[in-house]
């Protein structure tokens, strides 16, 4: 394992007083501000993470792993946390939570305070805008374990729990297809994303095999948020040709969509067939039921989870398998399924 970087690592590069870089990483107003910025950059370059838990230092273990999510008013979310809660719990470790809010910038700011809080392992899913993976670095560099669930960095030897969002799109784009769908529009999120970019990659390749036109109009890259299926609604009751089938990529969106496009007279699904994705409550709950597909959210967290643990406790490694993908499936329901 690599050295600890300690005050006194940091005073010696710079030739001053461990008690003048306390005083700097502390912000004391006896500093002066160059002095203090001098100390700030040597201690980012070195590595160097505040004392928050000294007596965890000396056995170099807090059982402690950090959790960095996208957001947490999600169902998908809040289910994957609570069984890595769970896990975590009966093998005797803490959990830290901090949500991005869906910016890289704040990721970047969680990952920090992660680092600083000296968690022993992190476990990430991706803010929509991330697009590096520079903040992790210091992580690997101190031997700390990173795991991503469901937003993943691609390619690379990166550890990540996923499903096949292509697949699953494909399938859902072919469902409709099937229902005599031939204008088949597709409602997203941000396509730097994993999940986005591959769900409208399996949407396209369907479209492709079930010789249906795609046009620009036909996708609509959102937040997708309840806001977001209104305006989305709106959009397309003003489109000159109009989608008789809508594939959106999360099941909220899908759900406010459909339910203003049903207060202004279009028929669900006989008008527009609707599906969404993640199999959420409101999926159920919406008139009529969205069809979607069954998103494992307990048991990629639970597995996020025990696979995190079982390296931190030398059962198994991380880096034996670097991708591990969940079954998912299509669940066809009223939303989507046209009278023949």
């Amino acid at each position: 394992m690599a050295k600890e970087i300690t005050i006194y690592d940091i005073a010696k590069e710079l030739s001053v007083s461990a008690a003048t870089v306390s005083r700097a990483l502390q912000d004391h107003r006896a500093i002066n501000a160059n002095t203090k910025r001098r100390v700030i950059t040597k201690a980012e370059e070195m590595g160097y993470r505040s004392n928050q838990f000294a007596s965890n230092l000396r056995r170099r273990k807090t059982n402690t792993l950090g959790v960095i999510v996208p957001r947490l008013n999600s169902h998908f979310v809040s289910t994957a946390l609570a069984a890595m809660e769970k896990i975590a719990s009966d093998a005797g470790y803490n959990i830290i939570i901090s949500q991005s809010m869906e910016s890289g910038a704040k990721e970047i700011m969680n990952a920090k305070t992660m680092f600083e809080n000296r968690v022993d392992g992190l476990i990430v899913s991706l803010a929509y805008d991330t697009d590096s993976f520079e903040h992790f670095e210091k992580f690997a560099g101190k031997g700390i374990p990173v795991i991503f669930f469901d937003r993943v960095f691609d390619g690379g030897d990166i550890a990540s729990i996923v499903i096949d969002n292509f697949r699953n799109a494909c399938d859902i784009t072919k469902h409709l297809a099937e229902q005599g769908c031939r204008r088949i529009m597709h409602i997203t999120g941000n396509l730097k994303r994993n999940v986005y970019s591959e769900r409208f990659n399996g949407y396209k390749q369907a479209l492709a095999e079930a010789g249906l036109p795609w046009t620009n109009d036909l996708l609509l890259e959102t937040d997708l948020s309840e806001k977001a299926g209104a305006d989305a609604a709106e959009k397309i009751m003003a489109m000159p040709q109009k989608p008789d089938g809508i594939f959106v990529a999360n099941d909220i969106c899908a759900a406010t969509c459909m339910h203003v496009l049903q207060q202004n007279g279009f028929l669900i699904p006989n008008d527009m067939a609707v599906a969404g994705f993640n199999n959420d409550p409101v999926s159920r709950i919406a008139e009529p039921n969205i069809t979607t597909i069954n998103y494992p959210a307990h048991q990629m967290g639970e597995l996020a989870a025990t696979y995190m643990i079982n390296h931190l406790t030398g059962a198994a490694s991380i880096h034996t398998t670097n991708k591990i993908i969940l079954k998912s499936e299509l669940l066809i329901r009223a939303s989507s399924l046209r009278k023949k």
